[in-house]
């Protein structure tokens, strides 16, 4: 069973009415990030992995996750007409929640095997983290690009929603190959998850 490490990447816009804040709102804002765990059974390193691959993650309906990175993107959005016809993005703030899934052994471990997880799920939290900060790094691009973007002959305001879910789609995809790309290395022969899984099961 092919066992990867991986974000899911789903954007969803919300638009909503906001009329106390000035003109194009750039608000400070904070990730909220969380971690969930996954039971695993066993008392020695490849008991866990293979229990992993048992119990982690579905990412289709034959491959399982080693750990998971998630996260929901809403959005305060404020759409202004101008005088001239014009539509401009006033406020857009995002809510952003990343969800990281780690595997958890049900039971305690004997000293030797304690230490090599430990080393472990501390490396593949790392891998996770770097996930996270890559969807954070699109959320700032996002709002970079957005906040005071505008469509010219758009006084009802809905070629802008068009255009801007093209270019959401533009850089979503972009972020999708950047993560894709890291797997690749972090899974390539010698490549820090490999090793990390090899020690495990050897219990270096």
């Amino acid at each position: 069973m092919r066992m990867v490490v991986t974000a899911d990447f789903r954007l969803l816009a919300m638009a909503m009415c906001v009329t106390s804040l000035p003109m194009a709102a750039h608000a400070e804002w904070q990730a909220v990030e969380m971690i969930k765990t996954y039971a695993i059974t066993g008392t020695s390193g490849r008991e866990l992995y293979d229990s992993i691959g048992e119990r982690g993650p579905l990412l289709g309906p034959k491959v399982r996750a080693i750990a998971h990175t998630d996260f929901k993107l809403t959005w305060t959005r404020k759409y202004e007409p101008q005088p001239d016809g014009a539509c401009l993005i006033t406020v857009n703030i995002p809510k952003l929640i990343i969800t990281y899934t780690l595997p958890k052994p049900s039971a305690q471990l004997p000293a030797s095997t304690r230490k090599s997880w430990q080393t472990f799920i501390a490396g593949v939290e790392a891998h996770e983290r770097v996930h996270g900060g890559f969807i954070k790094d699109m959320v700032k691009e996002i709002e970079a690009m957005s906040v005071g973007f505008s469509v010219p002959d758009d006084p009802k305001c809905s070629k802008i929603r068009t255009e801007l879910t093209k270019r959401l789609g533009e850089i979503s995809n972009k972020e999708r190959r950047r993560n894709s790309d890291f797997d690749k290395v972090e899974f390539s022969d010698g490549g820090n998850l490999q090793q990390l899984v090899l020690k495990l099961v050897k219990e270096e």
